[in-house]
């Protein structure tokens, strides 16, 4: 039902997958399917006391739920044992962020590495930057995803949900020289906007695509040249950094939220902090702050 009908991503069918495994480990007196609630409380309990995190234990909770749903809607059974469970108590950590200096360390990292690996870097790092993409968004690019407007990026995000993202004009001319210089008559070309590469890294692959690991690995390999801790450097600390800096900058939370492809407003909240320090600044600024 995940995949099918609401086109959940691979990660999460395989974090799903290893939950409900995990549930029917602890309940193997009895059927996944046939468990009350005081089981699953039972459950619950235990994974507290394996000293699990709250992330964890919500994510357990809720594949439960999803699971117990699924059955009840599907008349497998008459009623619901994860309605009556409380919701597990998590604090949102704040996102981890790189300031807009230490990104223009990164480009200036990519920017100095020769030939068309440069040109990929430095187009790789102004997509994220620029757009906010997931990782496995910006890996899944085709080139026809400039093909209506290049001013804006098609992107497919998590349940196959379509959204249309601006471009800065760095970005896009990062992409022009990043593509100009992939072109090759004798090579097909491939539908991909990063490709992989054969062996001997001199061609394009046609059908392969560079992974996420392989994208994680690039920026990780930048940082150390940008003189930036590998650690705090990753696809998605760009993205936190997008969004932050948009909101820092005057950008409106229902904007940043439809660019980040968040079908909750409560997801891009987390964001706020950044306007929270930026009211402080305008109120210590405002003449009778004194």
């Amino acid at each position: 039902m995940l995949a099918a009908e609401r086109g959940a991503a691979l990660a999460t069918l395989t974090s799903y997958g290893r939950d409900l495994a995990d549930f029917a480990a602890f309940s193997a007196k009895a059927a996944p399917s046939e468990a009350d609630t005081p089981l699953l409380r039972a459950y619950l309990s235990s994974q507290h006391k394996r000293g699990l995190s709250a992330a964890t234990q919500a994510r357990r909770l809720a594949c439960l739920r999803q699971f117990f749903r699924f059955l009840f809607a599907d008349g497998v059974r008459t009623d619901d044992p994860s309605a009556a469970l409380d919701g597990v108590r998590r604090t949102r950590p704040l996102p981890k962020i790189l300031s807009e200096g230490e990104v223009d360390a990164l480009l200036g990292a990519a920017r100095r590495v020769d030939g068309i690996a440069g040109l990929r870097l430095v187009a790789l790092l102004e997509l994220l930057y620029a757009t906010g993409l997931r990782v496995s968004e910006l890996v899944s690019l085709q080139t026809s995803a400039f093909r209506d407007d290049p001013r804006f990026l098609r992107v497919r995000g998590k349940g196959n949900v379509e959204r249309l993202v601006p471009l800065s004009d760095p970005a896009l001319a990062a992409v022009a020289a990043y593509r100009a210089a992939l072109a090759d008559p004798a090579v097909p070309a491939s539908p991909w906007l990063f490709p992989s590469r054969h062996a001997k890294g001199v061609l394009p692959a046609r059908r392969g695509r560079l992974t996420e690991r392989r994208v994680a690995q690039m920026l990780k390999s930048l940082a150390v040249a940008a003189d930036l801790p590998p650690a705090r450097v990753s696809p998605h600390v760009l993205r936190h950094a997008f969004a932050s800096h948009l909101l820092a900058n005057g950008a409106d939370l229902r904007a940043v939220q439809k660019m980040l492809g968040h079908a909750d407003i409560s997801t891009t909240q987390i964001y706020t902090h950044v306007l929270e320090n930026r009211l402080h600044d305008l109120l210590r600024r405002h003449p009778l702050a004194d």
